[in-house]
């Protein structure tokens, strides 16, 4: 077997570049270096420019297409079973075809956007010390976060905002976000945009998302169905990893870089509601009603509406596939260094405490 992988020197050129990929994510800094800022903004703007006026996810048909080989391949092996003939369809050369097809998943998936996750990241470009927090310091993060909401909260209009389930609104208002940063932080800077309202968004409840990176197109899918005050945080949550924000703490920090000082009060609620209740959820855990109680009754009446109708819209999408897919992508996050899998959505929380640390609440 081994003489004959050596003999193979295409399959043996794809297992030495994977392994020098591998040895180049060791370290963070080369990463962000060479590849974050190197070579990987040219590819990813080159992608945008290639399928942005695309009015449909090309992705989507990628995947789709995908799955439908998968699905013949399936079905032939299983024929194969009931025929009592895997034996002769199983053979060195069938493995090493496959081998390398995984092997080339590997390579384009790292060379087109998976190395971000080995980078240094937001915490880094902005000098904060992301550590483990005190329950007094989680306290005091959700009492501002619970203030800023409220505050927004008052200011939005229910009508109005409806508008933002147009995608064209949408679009528009979450890239003039990023294009309001590029002074203060030019490495935000995001040009080209290439943002699609998901194909699935009609089965978008089967598989639980509201929105995704097609890592080897480029693209930023949104689940159109999402309720319209959840969809802004989304967008741009989207658009940080397309700018190379791998790990999904990161890329909702970023988000609320983008929504915070953004001129539409229905992008500043939609940050301010998403974050709130990552931290919301993490003190109910201390169990403490001396402080959770008179959080609860200080909840503006439009955040009381807007989380009851979320959670309806959550039950009444609830099926047997959302978990199953829930636990694929789970086990996905903890492969590319997010050992805490869908929890790693909530640890948004340590970054805002770090900030909030370091500029004051105000800054918050």
């Amino acid at each position: 077997m081994l003489r004959s992988l050596l003999r193979d020197r295409w399959l043996l050129f794809l297992l030495i570049l994977a392994l020098v990929i591998k040895l180049f994510s060791l370290d963070p800094s080369r990463v962000e270096r060479y590849y974050t800022y190197g070579f990987y903004p040219h590819f990813s703007a080159f992608m945008r420019i290639l399928l942005g006026w695309i009015p449909f996810s090309m992705g989507d048909i990628l995947y789709v297409t995908a799955f439908l080989l998968l699905v013949g391949k399936t079905w032939k092996l299983i024929s194969l079973l009931a025929k009592r003939k895997v034996k002769e369809y199983l053979s060195w050369i069938l493995f090493r075809k496959y081998l390398k097809l995984v092997l080339w998943i590997y390579i384009i998936f790292n060379l087109a956007w998976g190395l971000n996750y080995d980078r240094l990241g937001i915490a880094s470009q902005l000098g904060l010390e992301v550590k483990k927090y005190s329950r007094d310091e989680l306290f005091a993060l959700t009492t501002t976060l619970a203030a800023r909401l409220n505050q927004y909260a008052a200011e939005v209009d229910t009508v109005k905002r409806e508008r933002l389930n147009r995608k064209d609104s949408l679009f528009s208002v979450g890239v003039a976000n990023y294009k309001g940063l590029e002074y203060r932080y030019p490495f935000l800077t995001y040009n080209h945009p290439c943002i699609k309202a998901s194909l699935f968004s009609p089965v978008g409840h089967l598989f639980g998302f509201s929105g995704y990176l097609n890592p080897f197109t480029g693209e930023a899918q949104i689940n159109t169905i999402e309720p319209v005050f959840v969809k802004p945080f989304v967008l741009d949550h989207e658009i940080a990893h397309q700018l190379g924000y791998g790990k999904e703490n990161e890329a909702s920090f970023v988000s609320w870089l983008a929504c915070r000082e953004s001129t539409d009060i229905d992008f500043r609620y939609s940050v301010y509601y998403e974050l709130f209740f990552d931290a919301y959820i993490e003190c109910l855990q201390t169990r403490d009603t001396a402080y959770l109680g008179p959080l609860r009754r200080s909840m503006h009446d439009r955040v009381r509406r807007d989380k009851y109708e979320e959670l309806q819209f959550r039950l009444k999408r609830k099926n047997v596939m959302e978990p199953l897919v829930s636990d694929f992508y789970n086990n996905y996050l903890k492969l590319n260094k997010q050992p805490k899998g869908l929890q790693t959505y909530n640890e948004v929380t340590a970054w805002l405490i770090a900030y909030m640390k370091k500029y004051g609440p105000a800054a918050l």
